[in-house]
């Protein structure tokens, strides 16, 4: 959970405060939780994964074109993934992208007291 400070106090995720007379709540940071959306965690995850993927092609200056190419995809499916289309693209392809554009995965499973489970996605050096 992210947290603000605000004139001396930390704000949490819920609280509300005014910031130049208008009213405004702290987020939880996850956009998709707090507009309720279902499976907010995955849907993070894999924005997460698809930001790093535009970055990283924008970073190598190349088209969409040549994205696809070099990804082993098609045109379309870069256009959506820059776009935030995110639906049709599942989790493998995503790692194999991420992978094939030079970077590296940890996956860790472990048991957290919590109630339950959750997907995490951090990426490093960012």
């Amino acid at each position: 959970m992210q947290s603000t400070m605000r004139k001396g106090r930390r704000l949490r995720a819920g609280d509300k405060t005014a910031i130049h007379g208008l009213q405004v709540e702290e987020g939880s940071g996850n956009v998709f939780a707090d507009l309720g959306l279902p499976d907010a965690e995955e849907r993070l995850a894999k924005s997460r994964l698809a930001a790093l993927i535009s970055e990283s092609i924008k970073k190598k200056g190349w088209t969409q074109a040549e994205a696809a190419e070099r990804l082993d995809t098609h045109q379309p499916t870069i256009s959506a993934l820059q776009r935030g289309r995110l639906r049709s693209i599942t989790y493998d392809r995503l790692v194999h992208w991420v992978l094939a554009l030079g970077h590296s995965i940890e996956i860790r499973v472990g048991q957290e007291m919590r109630r339950e489970a959750h997907l995490e996605v951090a990426i490093a050096g960012r």
